[in-house]
């Protein structure tokens, strides 16, 4: 039987080609989101790459006005922040993502249950980052 690599590299390379892969345990089906080579259930070894859906919802967040170096690098500083929060997928992980498509500069309009989509950006000089494009509604 094939063991998958279970690397952070292999996690990334994944998203490069436009596909959230996790782990899912063959032994009791546990599934792991980033992925890990130990199940922490049933402590098997026996894992499969499965593809995760990209869908989900926003179940905290926080915005950031001195973040981390690789996002300064993409633009992100004191006077342009960024959303980080914790989105819970239709699988049930949940994932500690950016978060586009809400108002950093008014952080009490955004809602938790926001329904948000994975979205794939590629950047040669950064590193990848999951991202996760909240679904707002449109006021008129």
């Amino acid at each position: 039987m094939f063991k998958p690599i279970v690397t952070s590299t292999s996690f990334y390379h994944f998203l490069n080609k436009n596909r959230l892969m996790g782990l899912c345990c063959t032994q009791c089906g546990a599934l792991f989101l980033p992925p890990r080579p130990i199940c922490i259930r049933c402590l098997s070894i026996e894992m499969d790459w499965v593809q995760m859906n990209g869908s989900g919802k926003l179940i905290t967040f926080t915005t950031i006005a001195v973040g981390a170096s690789h996002m300064f690098k993409k633009g992100y500083d004191r006077d342009n922040h960024y959303c980080c929060g914790i989105v819970e997928l239709d699988e049930g992980l949940r994932v500690s993502a950016h978060v586009v498509g809400v108002d950093v500069r008014d952080p009490d309009n955004i809602r938790i249950d926001t329904p948000a989509m994975l979205e794939f950006s590629k950047s040669m000089d950064t590193l990848a980052i999951l991202t996760f494009r909240a679904k707002t509604e449109e006021v008129i």
